[in-house]
């Protein structure tokens, strides 16, 4: 996944250049009289009013916002038609601080806007506003019309409506179904005042002062208060992101398994950064829920316990360091061998020829000894300068630590940027050519993104093969609650041919020693049921242990109310047939709001 704040970038970018495109305009301008907030949203996605002028609508105001580039009111019809179908609220676009407040009665006359957050490239469904208001304020003081109650018995469990194939698959042209479908129900409520009460937080607070909610309590719960994304068919239809008018400050740090009691209450509305989102005027008071970091069990003498940890564009002037190291000494319980992935070079973002990353692979084994835990040597083969995506001037790479006091590595020279690593054959065992490598770094899988690296390890007189990963992010798919049902998933394209590349190279492997201890591991950035994984496992090479977990206890990650697998250690058939293995995903990061990376670290013990 793209950090948050470079998917803000990109956002930004993309509406810069998509801004004369970033408004749906399906009518000529033209004139509507006697028009109420009713009939501006109409009955499907897209007013019957866009781009058209429209005078004196009544209404409430129940919420302002002065912040940001949004600014403007919400505008809500207290004379509610019998439709159900047709949202009573609307946003009006002010640009400037809005001169109205909470309970005013006003009429405002502008035009009718379908607004696209992020521009109409990004597939986001619009949101209907009233742009270029004159705003006229009839009386002050009024009541604010009532709440909906958004909650278990009023969201379906279905979550959306296949597109219209006529449409590209878009569901903007299909008549609401607001007791069918959980997107309709929320878009039936657009710009509508709304209340969630007593609602479990599923997704922590971001440095963004954004939270997510479930409004269903038992919906694919797991012991640890999250919402478990399980299939492309499960999106879990109770998650809501929860955002402030309030100061900043004064917003809750809340962590997985916490509660927002009592009522949280404000204008529904829709953003680029997870669709609907309740902006609350009144926020529930935050109820601890007692979360605390995970500690896996030691290994004993005879196990070997490999660790995958994405310690998120770590360079030498970040102050995580002692935090990762407490991490995996403490949590991790110092395993014999860690794939660390996101290690920047040493002067990290700095965007220069600097490739080494000495620095920074240093400092955190430094880090680790102050806390307690082996002086770990480590293998990485640096990258060649901007050609492995990341942050630009990163160059973020696969790194192995291992133990020497436990593990052994084997190094054969010759490994090194746009070298490719093989496979040979010696007295029966598979060996590799080059020791660490990189699999096919010239591939066209790999265009922009990083190369798997290969590397030996002895245990107790056994060899080890084990394949550090980073697979292309999921940048530029399309959101679960984009106008297009379902969903593209473009950047699948590239990670199948990665997971297509490194299944190959673990099938050379095996047809040379088909006893070999094979593992694959890293930010595989997709699924533990997606196609990506698939294919990894292609012909029993590989099987992707996390799935030894019950299905409540499979995520490594959590993004927008979904906590999922995007971390993986895959092993061969040795591994998995001899059936004494154990496999741990480590929660001390994800479901946190002080996080030092938004990955968990994933743990595998074995005895080869």
């Amino acid at each position: 996944m793209p950090s948050r704040s470079s998917a803000r970038l990109a956002a930004l970018t993309v509406a810069a250049v998509c801004s004369a495109a970033s408004t749906v305009v399906l009518t000529s301008p033209a004139h509507a009289d006697a028009v109420r907030v009713h009939d501006i949203q109409g009955t499907t996605r897209i007013s019957p009013f866009a781009g058209q002028k429209v005078t004196d609508v009544p209404g409430i105001v129940t919420a302002t916002r002065a912040y940001g580039s949004a600014k403007g009111f919400w505008l809500q019809d207290p004379t509610p038609d019998a439709d159900p179908a047709t949202s009573e609220g609307v946003f009006v676009f002010t640009s400037s601080t809005p001169k109205v407040a909470v309970g005013d009665a006003v009429t405002v006359t502008g035009t009718v806007t379908e607004y696209v957050p992020g521009g109409t490239s990004s597939g986001n469904q619009s949101l209907t506003e009233i742009t270029k208001p004159t705003v006229t304020t009839v009386s002050t003081g009024n009541a604010v019309p009532a709440p909906v109650v958004v909650d278990e018995d009023t969201v379906p469990d279905a979550y959306t409506p296949a597109g219209d194939p006529a449409a590209g698959n878009s569901v903007n042209g299909l008549p609401l179904a607001p007791s069918a479908y959980a997107l309709d129900r929320y878009e039936s409520l657009e710009g509508m005042n709304v209340q969630v009460a007593d609602a479990r937080v599923v997704t922590a607070t971001d440095p963004h002062s954004e939270l997510w909610v479930t409004v269903k309590p038992w919906e694919n719960r797991n012991r640890r208060g999250g919402t478990v994304y399980g299939s492309y068919d499960a999106q879990n239809t109770g998650r809501l992101q929860i955002q402030s008018l309030g100061p900043v400050a004064d917003f809750p740090k809340a962590n997985v398994g916490d509660t927002l009691a009592g009522p949280t209450t404000g204008p529904l509305d829709f953003n680029q950064y997870g669709g609907y989102t309740l902006v609350a005027r009144e926020l529930g008071t935050l109820k601890n829920g007692g979360l605390e970091r995970e500690t896996t069990r030691k290994q004993s003498r005879r196990e070997l316990a490999v660790a995958t940890y994405n310690v998120e564009n770590l360079d030498p002037s970040d102050s995580t360091f002692d935090r990762h190291a407490a991490a995996i000494v403490h949590h991790l319980q110092s395993p014999d061998i860690v794939s660390l992935e996101e290690i920047q070079d040493n002067n990290g973002a700095t965007n220069d020829t600097t490739v080494d990353a000495s620095q920074t692979v240093t400092k955190l084994i430094d880090a680790i000894v102050a806390a307690g835990g082996p002086r770990y040597d480590w293998r990485s083969v640096d990258p060649v300068d901007d050609q492995d995506g990341g942050e630009p001037g990163g160059n973020i790479r696969q790194v192995f630590l291992f133990n020497p006091e436990r593990v052994s590595f084997t190094d054969r020279a010759g490994g090194d940027s746009t070298t490719a690593v093989g496979v040979t054959e010696a007295h029966g065992k598979a060996r590799l050519t080059v020791s660490p490598g990189r699999i096919a770094p010239a591939d066209a899988a790999w265009k922009n993104s990083r190369k798997p690296l290969a590397g030996e390890f002895v245990f107790r007189g056994k060899t080890v093969f084990v394949i550090a990963n980073h697979f292309n992010s999921k940048g530029g798919d399309q959101g679960l609650t984009s106008q297009y049902q379902p969903p593209a998933r473009s950047s699948e394209t590239q990670r199948h041919a990665q997971a297509t590349a490194v299944n190959a190279f673990v099938k050379d492997i095996l047809s040379v020693q088909k006893n070999a201890d094979v593992i694959a591991l890293g930010d595989i950035n997709d699924f533990e049921f997606s196609g990506t994984t698939k294919i990894l496992e292609g012909g029993g090479a590989l099987w992707s242990a996390i799935k030894s977990l019950p299905k409540s206890e499979r995520y490594t990650y959590d993004y927008q109310g979904n906590q999922q697998v995007l971390d993986q250690i895959l092993i061969s058939p040795a591994i998995r047939r001899g059936g004494d293995f154990a496999y741990d995903s480590v929660h001390i990061n994800a479901e946190f709001h002080d996080q030092i990376s938004d990955h968990d670290p994933q743990v595998l013990r074995f005895r080869p």
